[in-house]
């Protein structure tokens, strides 16, 4: 089994897996919050998926109330703020936890990748982001402040498109 086989639910209760979310392709699997001061991180990341979406590419929100309460509402609360405040059109999971005994599956493997200061283990706030290639393998992780455009954020997914 492969982190691509873990099951999740989408934002809207269909079950299926975190394949079923990335079709199959590199993703940017980001821990999402509507009341967060990164929440306009949706923007930019709405912008990957439009530009990269054509060439084999995915965001993929996975709301979480971990931090602070900042993802209170209920999946439909979440899907009308995302689309109305940001137009996000990348899938989206159920409300999941990236830390503690809760912790999805998916964040189990994930956590075990280093960032860019070599730190791994929990996931640190809102708006942490791993890149996976089209096989689920993550391959890396960028801090929750690192804006989605920045220019080695585009390289590594560039790089995984190429």
């Amino acid at each position: 089994m492969t982190l691509l086989d873990a099951p999740i639910a989408r934002l809207d209760g269909t079950s299926g897996t975190l394949r079923d979310l990335t079709g199959g392709k590199p993703a940017l699997l980001v821990n999402v919050a509507s009341k967060c001061g990164l929440t306009p991180q949706y923007s930019k990341l709405e912008e990957l998926q439009k530009t990269y979406a054509d060439r084999g590419f995915t965001v993929v929100g996975l709301p979480c109330n971990q931090f602070m309460g900042q993802e209170p509402g209920s999946a439909d609360e979440i899907a009308e703020f995302c689309s109305a405040t940001y137009g996000v059109t990348f899938p989206m999971s159920e409300k999941i936890e990236v830390n503690g005994e809760g912790r999805h599956p998916i964040y189990t493997e994930l956590t075990r990748l280093a960032d860019e200061e070599g730190k791994d283990g929990d996931v640190q706030w809102n708006f942490e982001k791993f890149l996976v290639d089209a096989d689920g393998r993550p391959v890396a992780r960028f801090a929750p402040a690192t804006s989605p455009d920045a220019p080695h954020v585009v390289a590594a997914i560039e790089a995984q498109l190429a």
